[in-house]
């Protein structure tokens, strides 16, 4: 909203020029987020990330290598509140993806809403980030040279609604779009698990069926994002705040899902790789919990 309030108001100013180059400039850029956007790195190497990346602390952690020669399709596990950790580890330099995974270009998704906003389109761009629809993931996915991944938080906006402390609730069981999409395009899956990010803030209880749930999902439908009602601390005080709480996140990145290509595949295709891709991602889970303090009969659970 600022950056729109920000782009009328120097109409009516002595800097129109600045709105009125950049609206043609935003006509013959139009079509720039959906064809892989366009990165600075300056923008992602800013130090501002890396004193983010210590406030949490946050942490980038590989399990397998990634072959550069590819593709790769990542399911960014939970949302969270803030999807901190999709953002901190694949839209800046901040935790190293570059060292971690050299050849490897990331993108992640978010709204399309969001780069219908002056200026602030360019701002995500900078970082990596793409709309999140069906032709701007097949064009990155699609690249004959390979050393592209894409990241998608699978659980979008609604899983929002579930993030709080303790919980690991997963909206996945029915979310079958980017299953289908790596096998249109044989890009294989990663699974990755962000321990922590659920830690970062409580909220309000807003159950299943309560009438808070239901006025969350109605807003949600109409304005595309949710709206969960929470709170943590303040920037001088730890009783009350916006401020997220400091508790460490930790990324856990799997190993790569084989996916056959297929132009048109069938729903009990989609449906055995998705089922795999459950089971990868419970696996990688169960295998690192402990060393995040998650208790031995804590297990993920699909909605």
């Amino acid at each position: 909203l600022c950056c729109a309030v920000l782009f009328i108001y120097l109409f009516f100013t002595r800097f129109w020029l600045i709105s009125a180059l950049y609206t043609a400039w935003w006509l013959i850029d139009r079509e720039t987020p959906y064809k892989g956007g366009r990165r600075f790195h300056v923008m992602r190497n800013s130090v501002v990330w890396r004193h983010m990346r210590d406030y949490f602390p946050i942490k980038l952690v590989k399990t397998a290598e990634l072959d550069p020669r590819k593709n790769y399709l990542l399911g960014f596990h939970p949302h969270g509140v803030l999807a901190a950790g999709a953002f901190l580890n694949f839209c800046t330099e901040a935790s190293g993806f570059s060292m971690l995974f050299p050849g490897i270009t990331p993108h992640l998704m978010t709204l399309s809403l969001w780069f219908r906003f002056p200026f602030l389109r360019d701002y995500l761009m900078s970082g990596g980030l793409v709309p999140s629809d069906k032709e701007s993931a097949s064009h990155v996915l699609r690249r004959p040279e390979g050393g592209n991944s894409l990241t998608i938080v699978v659980g979008g906006a609604q899983e929002a609604l579930d993030a709080r402390p303790g919980s690991f609730i997963l909206l996945l069981r029915k979310r079958k779009g980017f299953i289908r999409l790596a096998i249109e395009h044989g890009t294989p899956l990663v699974p990755v698990f962000s321990f922590g990010e659920n830690e970062l803030y409580e909220q309000v209880s807003n159950p299943r069926g309560s009438w808070l749930r239901r006025l969350q999902y109605q807003l949600q439908q109409i304005m595309g994002v949710s709206l969960p009602l929470f709170h943590a601390r303040g920037i001088f005080q730890y009783s009350f705040g916006l401020v997220p709480y400091r508790r460490p996140i930790c990324t856990v990145v799997g190993k790569p899902i084989p996916v056959q290509k297929k132009h048109n595949p069938s729903e009990e295709e989609v449906d055995q790789l998705h089922q795999k891709y459950l089971e990868e991602l419970s696996k990688l889970f169960e295998e690192h919990k402990v060393k995040y303090n998650i208790p031995e009969d804590k297990h993920l659970e699909f909605l």
